[in-house]
């Protein structure tokens, strides 16, 4: 089957950002006097928002509510001043949105990352390109694999569920894709494996991204 709608995830789909995120964390970790991770323990902190994250990189016991709430807002403020150093669009994904935009495919963005953040992220990293929407986690965009925001991309796209490939990196974006009644396509180029992908419903996995061109319409 071929599809005219794409949603996209951003981090480990689009954009490889783990180093600049993992970075960002350890340095509010050093300076509380915490431990710090290495960048492939990152690769299972991320993928669930900014609260989530800070959970699994503190130590056990270090969790109550107020202190995480300290920690992420410290989080937030560093990774605001370093989110750009070392992020870059994985290989062949530029090539992929051209090959896109000259099929006249609609894409869109959904992301675990601050709604802020994913903004910024697009104008830094793929001016030019039309994304008929561009969500990050907000207010009004609960966290996936809540499927509010992926059926709000519906509705702006004009399409039903069933006509949009979601792409992403992990279990939550395969899950996202299952209950919002998309076709789940995982990316193994990303943050996780793909065991974790088929799992979560992954339909189909891709290794390149020029890949995902045989399932566009």
């Amino acid at each position: 089957m071929k599809f005219k709608y794409l949603i996209f995830d951003l981090d480990g789909t689009l954009l490889n950002t783990l180093e600049d995120i993992a970075d960002s964390a350890n340095r509010v970790l050093r300076e509380r006097g915490f431990g710090t991770h290495s960048l492939d323990a990152y690769r299972y902190f991320v993928g669930s928002g900014a609260t989530e994250l800070m959970v699994r990189a503190l130590p056990p016991g270090k969790c109550d509510r107020k202190l995480i709430a300290d920690y992420v807002e410290a989080f937030r403020l560093e990774y605001r001043r370093n989110w750009n150093v070392k992020t870059r669009p994985y290989d062949g994904v530029l090539e992929l949105l051209d090959a896109l935009a000259e099929r006249r495919t609609r894409i869109a963005i959904l992301s675990n990352k601050p709604h802020e953040f994913t903004v910024l992220c697009i104008r830094q990293y793929f001016p030019g390109y039309n994304f008929a929407a561009v969500l990050g986690e907000g207010e009004m965009v609960p966290l996936k694999p809540d499927p509010t925001g992926a059926l709000e991309i519906a509705r702006r796209l004009d399409a039903e569920p069933e006509e949009i490939i979601f792409i992403g990196d992990t279990g939550v974006d395969m899950e996202t894709a299952v209950r919002a009644g998309m076709f789940p396509l995982g990316v193994l180029w990303g943050f996780r494996p793909e065991k974790e992908l088929l799992r979560f419903g992954a339909l189909g996995t891709i290794t390149r991204p020029g890949d995902l061109l045989s399932f566009v319409e």
